[in-house]
């Protein structure tokens, strides 16, 4: 899959997104498990917040990339900058809202705007990306964002790192290794009341919509270890 960012003419004269692929040909052997995970999982099973009924919520994407790195299969992940209105100082997948030139929100516009996010966050450059997958949209109530996970495949690897630090903290990797190792998982216990997965890695703690993604990723693809979720987290009132 070949990603340059670039529009196209159509036949009126006016200006429309390139076509995207998702194409999960030719993957590594240990992510097959997750190319088939995403063609058969459904929103429940992701998660117990799904969109609006009534098409409400901003659209939104983030891309879910892995890679290989020096400790075998990894996750690129970043800090969000403290300053933000939303989910500040949280680790997350790279990500945002849909722009217009992005394109149909109901069609490749979400797999356009990961990408594009990325690049925008990180430095990533999205023709190293093979994107395999796309999530169900999903909901996250707390900011009313819509969110389609959209999985690649860092087939190329490029430099990354924090591209503007008024939105960005840092830019990390996670090897898979750690986020199914046991002791390194965790429930975290919202002030609020509510609780839901986390993973203590990287000198971070990776919790909400983020790691409830990872979570659910590892328990489909078979990669889940047994843990102990009575092992408890607070978060302070500030997150």
């Amino acid at each position: 899959m070949t990603y340059t960012g670039d529009d196209h003419t159509d036949d009126g004269g006016g200006r429309e997104p390139a076509t995207v692929a998702v194409d999960s040909a030719g993957l590594p052997g240990w992510l097959a498990p997750v190319a088939r995970a995403a063609e058969t999982v459904r929103p429940p099973q992701l998660s117990r917040f799904l969109p609006p009924a009534d098409g409400g919520g901003r659209q939104s994407a983030v891309l879910v990339l892995f890679g290989e790195g020096e400790r075998g299969p990894e996750l690129l992940l970043m800090e969000r900058a403290g300053s933000l209105r939303s989910h500040a100082g949280q680790p997350a997948f790279p990500g945002g809202v849909l722009d217009p030139a992005d394109g149909d929100p109901q069609g490749d516009g979400p797999v356009r705007a990961a990408l594009r996010e990325a690049w925008e966050e990180t430095g990533l450059d999205p023709a190293g990306v093979q994107v395999f997958g796309v999530l169900p949209k999903l909901y996250i109530p707390v900011s009313g964002f819509v969110v389609t996970p959209v999985l690649g495949w860092w087939r190329e690897p490029s430099p990354v790192g924090v591209v503007d630090p008024a939105e960005t903290a840092r830019v990390f990797t996670v090897p898979v290794a750690d986020l199914t190792d046991p002791d390194k998982r965790a429930t975290v216990v919202h002030p609020m009341g509510h609780s839901g997965p986390a993973f203590l890695v990287e000198r971070a703690l990776v919790w909400g919509f983020t790691a409830g993604v990872i979570d659910r990723l590892l328990h489909y693809a078979g990669w889940e270890r047994p843990w102990d979720p009575s092992r408890h987290v607070p978060l302070d009132w500030s997150a």
